[in-house]
């Protein structure tokens, strides 16, 4: 007997279309087959649903078994084929009579009493089951809530093999979960810590609010103790609320890696990564045998935050010029290529030199220049802002005034991102997306601009793309100001914001 069941493999974050077939020959002596490029998560499966369905009553058949993961050239991995493989051979064995199974997908790992365990990536197969216009999905109830989150399909918690049978018999019935509207929830929690609460560093929190109003990359650079990781602590509160469509594609990332908060269906926060700096490329970047999303991927549409920049392995660090650039990260191999989204904001913090102070002798600035050299010029091209983050005299630190709270700059930004939405046509474009033809269009530079934007990359030699960098921050300066053009005081402030492009930082 032959029955056929649905599932899904991931591909990247991906879903496409498995169908498992399960055949059962009353010929030849008893062997079971498993086939279809799996990985040793399926090849033990057939263990783990053999032992579940005797522990649910259900009899096995001692016959020849063979299970076929199609399309046959994609690898698949992961437990989460245990399921729909049981449903298969119950429908072979006829222990389930109905054809209700057609217009649903399956997915769940099996315990050996019948109890089904949560899987990665579920709210990709709803996505895929509402891309293929099926019913719904049969999912394990520690998962379901994440599929609650894509509209017009059924979502079927399962807590055991039994009762999924029971339900495919429509002898007991599962109750759907309703899709749900979650744009009220996105909205950040409070942040760790408020802009009030940092005294002084007036310029490094205006270049700060500047990066969050465009998205763009920024990088302070400044003596050890000066307040840059609080600084980078205070952005996410300052930050805009994701976009319904942002937050399902941030959700979508975080299911592939079972990173989803049990009972909730989206990821309703700004994601914020701050790997250390012994991480490894694949864990940047991400790979791996099995290609899994890296930290740059898991900031997607939101912030990755990397402390002791130089300290970072330089050929760690240089693997972040294509996210930057392009956005995604693509991961090759032999058998398939995955791609990884990964638009995300850096920020990035340093010491100018090993000592974490800045030198004052001759031996100690030669120091300075070697530390700060670990970073390239390429990736330093790539970060729109630069900001001196410099140590504070005892008055400032010692004053009873409390600087402007994040509320407060929160709304400015807001402000500037609807303005940029209306001009740019998109919530999903800020400035720092916008390509070199939209900013001759939308961020035009008049004489005098020009003038003194011949005269910056004459002294200070910018590249080509540094070029660009300046007019997206100045476009972005003057949308904080509500201004329509670009003025002369606009485009100083983002020339100065340049700092590692001059001969000398300090």
């Amino acid at each position: 007997m032959l029955s056929q069941v649905h599932s899904f493999i991931l591909q990247g974050i991906e879903p496409v279309l498995c169908e498992i077939e399960v055949d059962l020959a009353n010929t030849g002596l008893p062997k079971t087959t498993i086939v279809g490029l799996p990985d040793a998560a399926v090849r033990e499966s057939l263990e783990r649903v053999r032992t579940a369905m005797t522990n649910c009553g259900y009899a096995v058949p001692m016959t020849r078994l063979l299970v076929n993961l199609a399309p046959a050239d994609v690898r698949k991995e992961g437990p989460i084929y245990d399921l729909p493989i049981a449903i298969g051979l119950l429908l072979a064995s006829k222990n389930i009579q109905t054809e209700k199974h057609k217009n649903l997908l399956f997915a769940g790992e099996l315990a050996l009493d019948g109890r089904i365990r949560s899987v990665n990536g579920v709210i990709n197969l709803a996505i895929l089951c509402k891309q293929l216009e099926l019913d719904g999905i049969i999912v394990p109830t520690a998962n379901a809530y994440e599929a609650t989150a894509v509209e017009g399909i059924n979502v079927y918690p399962a807590d055991n093999l039994t009762s999924v049978v029971g339900f495919l018999n429509n002898l007991a019935p599962i109750q759907s979960l309703d899709s749900k509207n979650y744009v009220d929830h996105l909205w950040e929690t409070q942040p760790q810590v408020n802009f009030s609460d940092i005294k002084g560093q007036e310029a490094a929190k205006r270049a700060m609010t500047i990066a969050a109003a465009g998205n763009h990359n920024i990088l302070m650079i400044g003596p050890a103790g000066t307040g840059k990781t609080l600084l980078a602590k205070a952005l996410p509160g300052i930050l805009p609320p994701l976009s319904p469509e942002e937050a399902l594609e941030v959700t979508r990332i975080y299911s592939t890696v079972g990173e989803v908060p049990d009972g909730q269906a989206l990821i309703t926060q700004r994601p914020v990564r701050s790997p250390h700096h012994t991480a490894s490329a694949p864990a940047l970047i991400g790979g791996g045998s099995i290609p899994r999303p890296g930290a740059v991927s898991l900031a997607h549409n939101g912030v990755l935050f990397l402390d002791e920049l130089p300290e970072f392995s330089r050929s760690v660090i240089e693997t972040l010029r294509q996210p930057l650039e392009d956005g995604k990260v693509t991961i090759a191999r032999s058998q398939a290529t995955y791609q990884f989204p990964s638009k995300f904001m850096l920020v990035a913090a340093m010491n100018p030199s090993p000592r974490g102070d800045v030198p004052t002798t001759e031996i100690g600035h030669r120091e300075m220049e070697r530390y700060m050299s670990r970073i390239s010029g390429p990736l330093i091209d790539r970060i729109d802002i630069h900001v001196d983050v410099p140590r504070l005299p005892y008055l400032k630190l010692a004053s009873q005034h409390y600087p402007e709270p994040s509320e407060s700059i929160r709304q400015k930004i807001l402000h500037a991102r609807l303005v940029q939405a209306e001009r740019n046509g998109s919530t999903l474009k800020p400035n720092a997306s916008l390509s070199n033809r939209e900013l001759d269009e939308l961020a035009t530079l008049n004489n005098e601009c020009q003038l003194l934007m011949k005269d910056a990359m004459t002294e200070l030699g910018l590249s080509a793309r540094a070029y660009d960098k300046v007019r997206r921050v100045a476009r972005t300066i003057a949308d904080l100001d509500n201004a329509n053009d670009i003025a002369i005081h606009h485009l100083s402030e983002a020339i100065a914001y340049r700092l590692m492009d001059r001969e000398t930082v300090y």
